[in-house]
């Protein structure tokens, strides 16, 4: 009997023994990661003086989160797992998502022209551009925004019928949230479908992303106060923001986003196709490439071009666009990103497939991108270097 107790203490030792360096290593890995996002991000949270932050962190197929700070100055809230932030423009890649999705079901291609879905624009100028200008942001100078005498669909529909050209298509990238709106638009029309409903009842539940939302009914109590110039601030209504830049998300939503992007495989054929085609590159624009959505770097990426990438320069002005023939995926490591803002909130999410790394930052104030971008990109290098 007693011998039969030191074997079976034997074994119990042995066991623990063979499985405490893979939980010390897992558990030094968790620490190493949450000593490179408080080294990044906590720099940034004290010199912007911001309410509250959170961060996500994918990394060898686990996930990693942490929360900084309040949701509400006024509530004392404190940011955590429930907490939606605005996500901004980074709303414009699931919009590129669900056009995608549409050309992989057979409901539009993006080589069709606005005309064939809203007949009063046959005959315009816009009815030259294809889908594909509009998710590229190479129409030819849509602007950053509507004028702000365009209140009504109708109103949109009558400056796009009046809108002239200030290039041919597919010669420069101005980046525009009517661009991305009205490819978020045709594409309801196209799929005999309201934005919303398309969006939250058939393609986020199909990439299993149950944390984003666009629409809060009831209002919801986790739903974060952005802040501009300390006062409380958040998303007014304009037409065709909800395509544009209309999202609220958690982190652990918008980082299951990025994970679905940086993995399509599990996902059913015609919603992985979607997920594909949003990182074909199309055109070349400084140092970045324009896809379909996403925005790419070769990986490694120096900070200056990564942040000349998505500076003002990049999103207020007309650059050059050169045709990348054909569209391709990239075929060496690369960087997808993308920068979001609205009035009170800012947000970044970036992804390198090849290093199976990942990140979103989500914040209750808009921050300029340059630091949002720099404090990524340091956790990004760190999580390669593991």
């Amino acid at each position: 009997m007693i011998a039969r107790l030191v074997s079976l203490l034997v074994l119990i030792v042995a066991a623990s023994s063979a499985l405490a360096p893979a939980a010390l290593r897992a558990s030094d890995d968790a620490g190493k990661i949450a000593a490179a996002v408080d080294r990044a991000f906590n720099p940034l949270i004290k010199q912007h003086d911001v309410p509250g932050l959170a961060v996500g962190i994918t990394a060898g197929g686990k996930q990693h989160l942490f929360y900084y700070g309040v949701a509400s100055k006024e509530t004392g809230a404190k940011v955590d797992a429930d907490t939606l932030f605005e996500i901004g423009s980074v709303s414009k890649m699931l919009t590129a998502t669900l056009a995608a999705y549409a050309q992989a079901r057979g409901n539009l291609s993006l080589t069709d022209h606005p005309g064939k879905f809203v007949p009063d624009l046959r005959g315009s100028a816009i009815d030259k551009i294809t889908l594909l200008n509009l998710g590229t942001y190479t129409a030819g100078g849509l602007p950053l925004h509507f004028p702000a005498s365009v209140r009504t669909d109708a109103g949109m529909l009558d400056f796009l019928r009046r809108w002239k050209p200030s290039a041919a298509p597919g010669v420069q990238r101005s980046y525009s949230n009517p661009s991305a709106g009205l490819l978020g638009h045709l594409t309801a029309l196209a799929m005999k479908g309201e934005f919303t409903e398309l969006m939250e009842r058939e393609l986020l539940p199909k990439l299993g992303v149950n944390q984003c939302f666009i629409r809060l009914e009831p209002p919801q109590q986790n739903y974060a106060q952005g802040y501009r110039n300390d006062k409380p601030v958040r998303m007014g209504k304009a037409v065709l923001g909800v395509e544009a830049y209309g999202f609220k998300c958690t982190a652990a939503g918008l980082l299951r986003f990025v994970e679905v992007n940086m993995r399509p495989d599990a996902l059913e054929p015609a919603v992985r196709r979607a997920v594909e085609a949003t990182q074909i590159g199309y055109f070349k624009v400084g140092g970045m490439v324009q896809g379909f959505g996403w925005e790419q770097y070769p990986w490694p990426v120096a900070l200056k071009r990564l942040v000349a990438g998505n500076s003002t320069d990049m999103s207020m002005k007309a650059n050059a666009a050169i045709a990348i023939d054909p569209p391709q995926a990239p075929s060496a490591p690369t960087l997808f990103n993308k920068t979001g803002s609205t009035s009170g909130f800012s947000a970044y999410a970036a992804f390198v497939p090849a290093a199976g790394i990942g990140l979103v930052m989500l914040a209750n104030k808009a921050l300029p991108s340059a630091p949002r971008v720099a404090a990524a990109l340091s956790v990004l290098e760190a999580l390669a270097q593991r």
